[in-house]
């Protein structure tokens, strides 16, 4: 027969029971309930952390007033998002209609080569025949396989259909990220105590590289690569380059892949000699080279001692972030994996440095680990 201490103690564990279940049930309720705002809280903290540099100076250039700063940075994001990124996201959504309707219906062609290319010195016939056999192998190969192709062509009418919603999340992500900017100290000191209580001997450390990162990562890699197919998106659109809004947003997806805008940029380029005037073409291909070429210029420059990532992680990001939250998962994704990867690293890091080899080893381990802390 059971004691009374003994019901006592059942009686206090099914209490503790019931509460951790109604723990639980709230927290996944309240998840539930902020899941649609979570990629605009995540592209609000991001903008918030990779420009907060430029709000803390114009700041201090308008005799630290805060607020006015702010206010003067969210209008210049919301031009930017208003005004050039809208244009080109419009063609880019057009242009994608188009193309996923040309591969679902298997009538997606390369154009024939215009006959001038023959005429061009040591490569023209040789390309006028590649040309021709790629144009033509296209219109069999796509007939034979247009009904595979379907998923991949209502897959990228889904990311376009996307598009609108993506652009309200943009808008409001900027709007937000204008609110947090004066709040930025009182976040940052909310994010290390929360830190503390986790990991309490690298919460300084970690709060660090996870800023920046971001920065690093939102800078050097998106905002190039943003910046990268609207400069060139805007001169193929000037140019009257076929699916300029299209090209533009490859551009930009390269950008962020790390793999650089020569895919597109080369043919295009090909193209224009071949179907414009040489005037026309010269000024063009003076106007897309450096704007192609900018980026290994600018992102040694911003991104200082350059991005640990591994490519892998960018391009999981991308993908992921995309599948997962449409438009704006395509650039908060790759930010976010960045983020865990080089947190994880660090913290893997700083476990091996603590775990000593053998017993006369374990001074020195230590001693190396101090300035350790420092350098990540």
């Amino acid at each position: 027969m059971r004691t009374i201490r003994q019901l006592l103690a059942g009686e206090d564990e099914i209490q503790l029971a019931v509460r951790l279940a109604l723990l639980a049930l709230l927290i996944y309720w309240s998840f539930v309930v902020i899941r649609p705002f979570v990629p605009i809280l995540a592209w609000s903290v991001v903008l918030t952390v990779a420009l907060y540099p430029v709000f803390n100076w114009l700041s201090g250039l308008f005799g630290n007033r805060p607020k006015l700063a702010a206010t003067i940075l969210t209008l210049v994001n919301l031009g930017i998002v208003i005004g050039p990124a809208t244009w080109l996201g419009l063609g880019a959504v057009d242009g994608l209609r188009g193309f996923a309707a040309q591969l679902g219906a298997g009538t997606l062609v390369v154009p024939s080569p215009p006959e001038g290319v023959k005429d061009w010195p040591v490569i023209g016939a040789p390309l006028y025949a590649l040309w021709e056999q790629a144009s033509t192998n296209l219109r069999t190969a796509l007939r034979e396989f247009a009904p595979h192709l379907k998923p991949v062509a209502g897959t990228m009418l889904g990311l376009a259909g996307d598009a609108g919603v993506g652009a309200l999340k943009f808008l409001i992500a900027v709007v937000l990220t204008g609110i947090l900017f004066p709040a930025g100290p009182r976040l940052v000191a909310a994010s290390r105590r929360f830190l503390s209580r986790v990991v309490a001997e690298r919460s300084q450390d970690f709060l660090a590289l996870a800023g920046a990162t971001i920065r690093s990562v939102a800078q050097g890699v998106i905002g190039i690569a943003v910046a990268q197919g609207l400069v060139i998106g805007i001169i193929l659109e000037l140019a009257d380059v076929p699916r300029a809004g299209v090209l533009a947003f490859a551009v930009m997806m390269l950008g962020i892949l790390q793999i650089g805008s020569a895919i597109v940029v080369i043919p295009v380029l090909i193209w224009i000699w071949a179907t414009k005037s040489f005037a026309v073409a010269l000024l063009i291909t003076l106007c897309i080279l450096p704007a192609s070429l900018a980026d290994n210029v600018l992102k040694p420059i911003v991104m200082g001692r350059g991005l640990t990532t591994p490519a892998l992680v960018i391009f999981l990001g991308v993908i992921g972030g995309t599948l997962a939250h449409g438009i704006v998962g395509l650039f908060i994704g790759p930010i976010i994996l960045a983020v865990a990867w080089e947190l994880l690293t660090a913290w893997v890091r700083d476990d091996e440095l603590k775990m000593p080899t053998s017993p006369d080893a374990e001074p020195a381990t230590k001693a190396s680990a101090a300035p350790g802390i420092g350098t990540v």
